[in-house]
């Protein structure tokens, strides 16, 4: 009689091997009845909770005992530190939301501006604090009425001031006590162009009546005549614009002046001026020593170029036509993107610049910028450069076209285009 459910016999359970159960040596107890598999359905309801009322849950299966995490059967599951690419979500099975590229770019353009803004203004207001606003334009007597435009009085002077012994020699300045003047242009901004007009210092001019600058006394007319850079060594910036404006009949704006150490400072800080000479020269008074043809021009070589007026045969007047030459050359490096964007650049050109600089006290960084702007445009496009109008000279010393001076004023104060030569 088969006592096996299901119609088994007892080959089929191992009886008939002589033992219950596979690889044993004893006989099937008596009574023992194996009982079916009966494969039941799995209730559908929700699993249980992880926590129960602030407890932890022991009935709670959350999968990692069957190697299925949050998702699909053999997924890694969430925060393992792999992704392969499965949907898989937070234990509560809310998706994971994709990361907003639009808020991000937007945060990171704001904190950019707000980065640069800041910047912008710290780096205004060291700029302003290192402007050497000494000039006081208000002691300049019997001034004539202002005009249309701006006009700037731009002069270099031989000041030694802050400079080594060691210096002087590189430069080639010598060590003269006290200052003069070397350079002197006037420079107008208008709406019809920019135009620079050297003042070459051996212009013969009559020296008005002003007020001294330190002494506040008054100094009356006496018909003097002499060589415009006295006027300067004289009584300094204040006579120097007194003396331009009685001879001219142009009213000055604002004052700027340079010396030899701060020039050639600002040279070495912007890397160098590249220059392309017409013809080469040498004068072992400024220590000239040029090639003809295209070449970098640093500090001290800057100096010498600007300084020379032995080597040529029209002496002063050539050399203010290679200042303006390089001036506007130099304005253009200290204006091109390589030196504004590049702040390893940009600011020691700034600090030579302004360290060295002395100008009027109503001089803003606003009005100081549009006259290095002006300056390169002088030198190209619609701008113009020139020297004083001149016709013949007294006792060495160089005469003014005075026609011709009175045209220019006029076009400067009408603010209209220079149409003057100085030819």
């Amino acid at each position: 009689m088969n006592e096996w459910p299901d119609g088994r016999s007892d080959r089929q359970s191992g009886a008939g091997r002589g033992g219950y159960g596979r690889g044993s040596g004893s006989t099937r107890p008596e009574g023992v009845r194996a009982m079916p598999h009966v494969q039941r359905p799995v209730p559908q309801q929700q699993p249980p909770p992880p926590y129960d009322g602030g407890g932890y849950n022991p009935s709670y299966d959350d999968g990692y005992n069957t190697g299925q995490v949050y998702g699909q059967p053999g997924g890694r599951g969430r925060g393992s530190g792999f992704d392969d690419g499965g949907d898989y979500g937070p234990p509560t099975g809310r998706p994971v939301r994709p990361p907003n590229w639009g808020k991000r770019i937007k945060r990171t353009v704001l904190a950019v501006v707000v980065v640069v803004v800041v910047a912008s203004v710290g780096t205004y207001f060291w700029a302003d604090s290192k402007l050497h606003r000494d000039v006081d334009l208000s002691k300049v007597i019997d001034r004539p009425e202002a005009g249309d435009g701006t006009n700037y009085l731009i002069v270099g002077t031989d000041s030694r001031e802050g400079m080594t012994s060691e210096d002087k020699k590189k430069l080639h300045t010598g060590s003269a006590e006290g200052k003069r003047t070397d350079t002197m242009m006037i420079l107008h901004v208008g709406s019809s162009g920019d135009t620079l007009v050297s003042l070459p210092r051996d212009s013969n001019v009559e020296i008005p009546s002003y007020k001294g600058a330190e002494s506040g006394k008054t100094y009356p007319a006496t018909g003097r005549q002499t060589k415009l850079n006295a006027a300067y060594a004289e009584d300094g910036p204040t006579l120097l614009v007194r003396t331009v404006e009685s001879n001219t009949g142009l009213h000055i704006d604002h004052y700027a002046e340079i010396g030899f150490g701060g020039f050639a400072s600002i040279v070495d800080a912007v890397g160098g001026v590249d220059m392309n000479l017409k013809e080469g020269f040498k004068d072992k008074w400024s220590g000239a020593d040029f090639q003809k043809g295209e070449q970098t021009l640093d500090g001290q070589q800057a100096l010498a170029f600007v300084r020379t007026r032995h080597a040529f045969a029209q002496s002063d007047l050539q050399r203010t036509k290679n200042q303006q030459q390089f001036l506007g050359a130099l304005a253009h490096k200290v204006s091109s993107p390589g030196t504004v964007l590049n702040p390893f650049t940009l600011y020691p050109t700034m600090g030579a610049g302004l360290d060295s600089l002395t100008v009027d006290k109503d001089m803003s960084l606003w009005s100081l910028g549009k006259m290095f702007l002006a300056m390169k445009a002088a030198n190209g496009g619609d701008g113009k450069s020139m020297n004083m109008p001149t016709s013949g000279s007294v006792g060495g010393n160089l005469l003014w076209d005075k026609a011709k001076v009175k045209q220019l004023v006029d076009q400067f104060n009408n603010d209209e285009k220079v149409t003057v030569s100085s030819d």
